[in-house]
């Protein structure tokens, strides 16, 4: 029988992004041990580091953690982690009035929360592979709920064929939900990750949502499973088909220019990392989206 009290929805959420962690790490290992010729085909396959992260409020007491997954100087995977949590506590005065600013019911007076969710990205080896970013959380107070996330393209080198493939699987994932709910996410996720002191977009977009509360729980949280399902399937294909491409020093050079532009919009922009850091949680594991190497003009 189905648990829908509020502990019981927690559970069932956190235990589902954890389930698709282990989906993902396992995959992209597969993809280490398939390989790609070229100048790191003799490294050994990469794997995963795993490690437990912990988050610690004011009065010293437990408030929660996750596993933290990065795998480093892979041959297919220059850097690419993995990260699930669950945490709880008391809002810090500046998250809490982020909060109350965007209308969370009763955060003025009651800062509580819970969180969980998946958060994704990965450096490629290869330029013509592109980077990827996927996260799904779900997010409660004492009086709200609501689910976020979605996941975008960044590639240094474009194909269009690649971004086609990719848009065409989130674009499944909300199609079997809502007709419409698409064309709303993809413009959401253009206006979310654009980078304004540069004035274009950090990659070529994708899909993104934040407070999906529709007053359905079981259907905001299956419209959630389904984007991280189609994460896979809209990623892998792409990595298969460019691994084993050649590229230049010219190539290479692109690529770390445009780790800079992801670096710059993940230390300015984002809203994950500045709830991660404001909340205080493992640094390591909120800044692992950052590349092991990035260059400036």
């Amino acid at each position: 029988m189905t648990d829908d009290s509020a502990e019981g929805r927690k559970m069932r959420a956190a235990t589902w992004f954890r389930s698709l962690r282990d989906q993902i790490t396992t995959a992209f290992e597969a993809l280490e041990d398939a390989g790609a010729p070229g100048p790191f085909a003799d490294l050994a396959p990469g794997r995963f580091d795993v490690s437990p992260t912990s988050r610690t409020a004011d009065d010293g007491s437990d408030a929660g953690g996750g596993i933290m997954s990065v795998m480093r100087g892979g041959r297919v995977f220059e850097k690419v982690g993995v990260n699930w949590s669950e945490v709880h506590g008391t809002l810090a005065p500046r998250a809490q009035k982020a909060m109350a600013a965007r209308g969370v019911p009763g955060m003025e007076d009651d800062p509580r929360f819970w969180a969980s969710g998946i958060s994704l990205v990965a450096h490629m080896r290869n330029p013509h592979v592109p980077a990827v970013h996927m996260n799904t959380r779900m997010f409660w107070t004492p009086h709200a709920w609501w689910f976020g996330g979605g996941s975008d393209l960044n590639p240094c080198l474009e194909y269009a064929e690649d971004t086609a493939h990719f848009h065409a699987c989130m674009q499944a994932a909300c199609d079997a939900h809502e007709a419409g709910r698409y064309d709303r996410l993809k413009a959401w996720a253009d206006e979310y990750f654009f980078i304004p002191h540069r004035g274009r977009a950090r990659g070529v977009g994708g899909i993104f949502y934040d407070d999906l509360n529709t007053g359905d729980w079981e259907a905001d949280f299956a419209f959630t499973q389904d984007v991280g399902r189609q994460f896979l399937p809209g990623f892998v294909p792409l990595v298969e088909k460019r691994r084993a491409d050649p590229w230049t020093d010219a190539d290479k050079d692109a690529q770390l220019i445009h780790r800079g532009l992801y670096a710059e919009y993940n230390l300015v922009y984002d809203r994950g990392t500045k709830f991660g850091l404001e909340t205080g949680h493992d640094a390591n594991a909120v800044l692992m989206s950052l590349p092991p190497e990035a260059k400036w003009y």
